[in-house]
Parts: C-alpha cells; structure tokens; sequence
C-alpha cells in the first residue's frame, strides 16, 4: 500500500498547470515510479488535437526520460469530474512500463473518497513484447 493521499494531492496541485484551452477539461496525474520517487504531469493540448498528451502520459514519459522503467501507482485527478478515469492510450502506457510484478494501482477520487483499483481491471489484455 502507497500513500494515496499524498500521490493524489501531488495529481491535484499538478491539474493546475493543465493546458486544456480546448476541452476546458483540466487533469493532472503523479506516478509513483519502483525508485520511490513522484513525477507529475497535467494535459497539454494542442490545435492539432492529434498532438495533444495526457496527464497521465505526461508524467510517465517524464519519468521515463528520468531513467525509471517501472511505475507501482498512478493518482488521476481533474477538477472537472468525480473518478476521473485514464483513457485507452493511457492504459497501454502504463502496461508497458509497469513492473516483473504485473500490478499497477490507479488511484482516483469520487466526491472526496479514494478509488483504488489495478490496471488488469482496466486494460485485462494488454499488448507487450
């Protein structure tokens, strides 16, 4: 068990840098990569909406770039709805750099309380090579 709070007040206070002049849609994510250490990244969004990352992509690729290759948890948070939940190109991302163990834990909040749940719940059959 990690500290949930702690990762998902790091997503929150990352949601605020949110680029998001298109959707109006703010998230923020942090990942608690196997070294111990927190990365965070909010959305950036862009004209050419292909170009666009999301939060949680974000702080996995900083984290990456940062030498890390396995991620443990990743808190999820946007201002703009309850249990905010990571999308398809997320959920690929975060099977390919989770750890031997096979468990990351995704954390969100719904009206205050922590969600807790496994990546397998969200992506069962991800691809890896």
């Amino acid at each position: 068990m990690y500290d949930y709070k702690l990762l998902m007040d790091m997503a929150k206070e990352a949601s605020k840098t949110s680029y998001s002049p298109f959707s109006r849609f703010a998230v923020g994510a942090s990942v608690l990569a196997r070294s111990g250490k927190i990365y965070t990244g909010c959305n950036v969004e862009n004209s050419s909406f292909g170009m666009t990352i999301c939060a949680e992509r974000c702080a996995i690729f900083k984290a990456v770039s940062e030498g890390e290759r396995e991620i443990l948890a990743v808190a999820i948070y946007s201002p703009n709805a309850d249990d905010c939940n990571p999308c398809g190109a997320c959920r690929q991302v975060m099977y390919e750099f989770q750890g031997d163990d096979n468990v990351v834990e995704i954390i969100t909040e719904n009206m205050g309380e922590l969600i807790v749940r496994k990546l397998s719940e969200y992506l069962p059959y991800g691809f890896k090579i």
